[in-house]
C-alpha cells in the first residue's frame, strides 16, 4: 500500500541546497523547464509580498531517471549511488526559475543570451503598494540584483547599500524566511508518479509515453540515453539512419513500440511502463537491427520507398519484430509472399484505425506463423477486392486503403511519361493530396470543364505517381489525349512506361479519345487483379503441396 503524501515546509536555502547537493532533480519529462525573466520577476515579487505561489510536489525514490544535468551555465552534482532522490513533479518551472536567480545563471534562448543576474529589486518603491522586482535594471542606481541579495554577506550589503540597508535587510529576511509548501510522495512506482505528474501538469492529458521511457530507461553506467539513441537513429553521420532511408517521418512513439514489442510482446501503455530498464536496453540493438531490415524489405519488396507511403506507421512494429526474430537471416520467398499478404490485408481492412495495442498483440502471432512459414488465418471476405470496390473510391492521402494502392503503384517502379526515367518519390512531396508526386491522369480542371463532379474526378483510379517537375510544368491541366500523344513522340517505349502505372493501350483505354469512365473502369480491373494476387499469394495447388510438406 502506498504511503500518504507528506506535507513539508522548506526555506529558500534548504530547497536550493538540495539541488546543489544532487538530492533534488528535474526529470526530463518536458524540455521547457524555466520561465522567462518577466514571469520570474513576478514570482519573486509575490514571495516578497508573502503571497502563496503554489505547492511543489516531490517524488522521493531510489529509481534513477534521466534528469537535467545542468541548468543554464551551472553543472548539477550527481547523487551518490544508493541515495534517494527527490524528483520535482510539479513546480519545476518555479523552482528552476528561482534557482536561476539565486545562482545568477545565464541561458541561451532563441540565439540570445539571457542573464538572470539582471532581475533586480527597485529600492525606491513600496513593496506593499507596487511591484518592486524588475526583469531589467532601471535607469537610476537605487536597485539591488536579487542574486546579490541572496549571496552577499551582511557586511558587503551594509557597505554597498548603506542608504537603503533597512529595505535591503527586510527583503533578504522575507526571501530567506519564506516557507515554500512542498508535498513529498515516497516510493511510489514510476507509473503512479507519472500519473501524478500528468494530472498536475497537463490537465488530465496523458504524458507522452516516449518522454516517460526516456527518463525511466536512462542508465549512465551502460551509457544508454533513449533520447540520444533515438536522435542518432533518425540522423547520424557515422551509421545508417532513418533519414538516409527516407523514413525520417516515423514518430518516436512507433520506435518505442517496436522496442516494447520485443521486450514484452505488447505495446499497451501499462505494459510498456512495466518494462525493466535492463530489459529495455537489452532489446534496443536487436530492435534497431530489425527496424532497418524491415525498412529495407518494405522499400525493395513492397514499394514503400519512403515513410509517407506506409499505410500505417504501426505496420512497422510487427514487420520489425519479424526481422528482429529472423536474427539476420534472409527472408525466404514464401515468407516474403506472406508478409506482403499481411501488409496489404492490414491496409485494405483499415486494421489500425483503432485498438492498435490489442491488434498488434494478435498480429505478432501472425508474424510467428510467418516465421514458421505458415499462412496466418484471415477472414476469406477480407482477401477479395472487386473492381467496383475501388472504381470510384475517393483519393485521400491519409487513408490507409488509398495508401495500399499507392504502395502498389510505387512497387511497380513507375517511370516518367516523357523520358522513361525513374519517378523519384519524396516525403516532402507526399504530405497532402495536392502534393507534387500525386497527379490526376485526367486533370481535375480538365474534367471540371467536361462537367464531372469533383468527387468523381478525384477517384483513386485517376491517381498516378510522377515527378514534381513533370506534374507542375509539362502536364498541368491538359487533356490526356494531348499530353500523352506529345510524350509518345519523345518516348519510344511509352506503352511500356504506361504499364508501370497499371495503364494499358491508350487506344483501348479511351486515353486518345479522353473517355474518363472507360479509363477508370479498365484501371480498376487491373489494379483489383494485382491486389488480389498479393492478398492470395499461394495458389490452391501450392497450398495443398505446402500443407503436405509441413505434415
Amino acid at each position: 500500500m502506498q504511503q500518504q503524501p507528506e506535507n513539508q515546509s522548506k526555506k529558500y536555502s534548504v530547497l536550493f541546497n538540495d539541488i546543489d547537493g544532487g538530492q533534488m532533480k528535474l526529470p526530463q519529462f518536458q524540455r521547457d523547464f524555466v520561465w522567462d525573466k518577466a514571469r520570474t520577476a513576478t514570482l519573486i515579487d509575490s514571495i516578497l509580498k508573502g503571497f502563496p505561489i503554489g505547492t511543489f510536489i516531490l517524488w522521493k525514490t531510489k529509481e534513477r531517471l534521466r534528469h537535467m544535468r545542468n541548468i543554464g551555465n551551472a553543472d548539477l552534482k550527481e547523487p551518490d549511488r544508493g541515495d534517494a532522490i527527490q524528483y520535482i513533479l510539479d513546480g519545476q518551472q518555479r523552482i528552476t526559475s528561482l534557482y536561476a536567480v539565486r545562482k545568477g545563471l545565464v541561458f541561451t534562448q532563441d540565439g540570445e543570451e539571457v542573464n538572470y543576474e539582471d532581475i533586480v529589486i527597485d529600492l525606491t518603491v513600496d513593496p506593499d503598494e507596487e511591484e518592486v522586482v524588475l526583469d531589467t535594471p532601471p535607469k537610476h542606481k537605487d536597485y539591488i540584483p536579487v542574486h546579490e541579495l541572496l549571496n552577499a554577506t551582511v557586511a558587503d550589503l551594509v557597505r554597498r547599500y548603506e542608504k537603503h540597508i533597512e529595505a535591503v535587510s527586510e527583503y533578504k529576511t522575507r526571501l530567506e524566511s519564506y516557507d515554500f509548501s512542498t508535498v513529498v510522495i515516497d516510493n511510489y512506482s514510476i507509473d503512479v508518479a507519472c500519473e501524478v505528474f500528468t494530472r498536475v501538469n497537463t490537465g488530465g492529458e496523458s504524458l507522452d509515453l516516449f518522454e516517460i521511457m526516456v527518463a525511466k530507461t536512462f542508465d549512465q553506467e551502460r551509457g544508454f540515453d533513449l533520447r540520444e539513441r533515438y536522435d542518432t537513429l533518425v540522423s547520424s553521420d557515422d551509421e545508417k539512419d532513418l533519414e538516409s532511408c527516407g523514413y525520417d517521418t516515423i514518430p518516436s512513439q512507433t520506435i518505442l513500440q517496436c522496442v516494447a514489442s520485443n521486450a514484452c510482446r505488447s505495446i499497451r501503455r501499462p505494459d510498456v511502463l512495466k518494462i525493466g530498464r535492463d530489459d529495455f536496453i537489452d532489446s534496443w540493438d536487436p530492435t534497431k537491427s530489425g527496424i532497418f531490415r524491415a525498412i529495407d524489405y518494405l522499400r525493395s519488396h513492397v514499394g514503400i520507398t519512403v515513410s509517407k507511403v506506409i499505410p500505417y506507421d504501426a505496420l512497422l512494429i510487427p514487420i520489425a519484430w519479424f526481422f528482429a526474430h529472423r536474427q539476420g537471416r534472409d527472408v525466404t520467398k514464401r515468407q516474403s509472399k506472406l508478409l506482403q499478404q499481411y501488409i496489404y490485408w492490414a491496409a485494405l481492412t483499415n486494421r489500425f484505425g483503432s485498438g492498435v495495442g490489442t491488434k498488434i498483440a494478435a498480429d505478432l502471432d501472425k508474424m510467428e506463423d510467418i516465421l514458421n512459414e505458415n499462412e496466418p488465418r484471415y477472414d476469406p471476405l477480407d482477401l477479395k477486392i472487386r473492381a467496383e470496390d475501388i472504381e470510384w473510391r475517393p483519393f485521400k492521402v491519409g487513408d490507409a486503403y488509398c495508401k495500399a494502392i499507392v504502395c502498389l503503384l510505387s512497387g511497380k517502379k513507375p517511370r516518367r511519361f516523357n523520358t522513361d526515367g525513374d519517378v523519384i518519390l519524396d516525403n516532402s512531396f507526399l504530405k497532402t493530396g495536392a502534393s507534387k508526386n500525386y497527379h490526376h491522369f485526367f486533370p481535375k480542371a480538365f474534367l471540371k470543364e467536361k462537367g464531372y463532379d469533383p468527387i468523381d474526378a478525384n477517384s483513386m483510379m485517376n491517381i498516378v505517381l510522377v515527378d514534381s517537375e513533370l506534374n507542375k510544368n509539362a502536364i498541368r491541366a491538359k487533356a490526356p489525349s494531348a499530353y500523352i500523344k506529345k510524350f509518345g513522340i519523345e518516348n519510344e517505349d511509352l506503352e511500356g512506361t504506361l504499364a508501370t502505372h497499371f495503364i494499358g493501350d491508350p487506344d483501348r483505354w479511351g486515353i486518345y479519345t479522353d473517355q474518363y469512365e472507360v479509363f477508370v473502369g479498365k484501371r480498376a480491373k487491373r489494379i483489383a487483379k494485382e491486389l488480389n494476387e498479393f492478398l492470395n499469394p499461394l495458389s490452391e495447388r501450392r497450398r495443398i503441396r505446402a500443407k503436405r510438406t509441413r505434415s
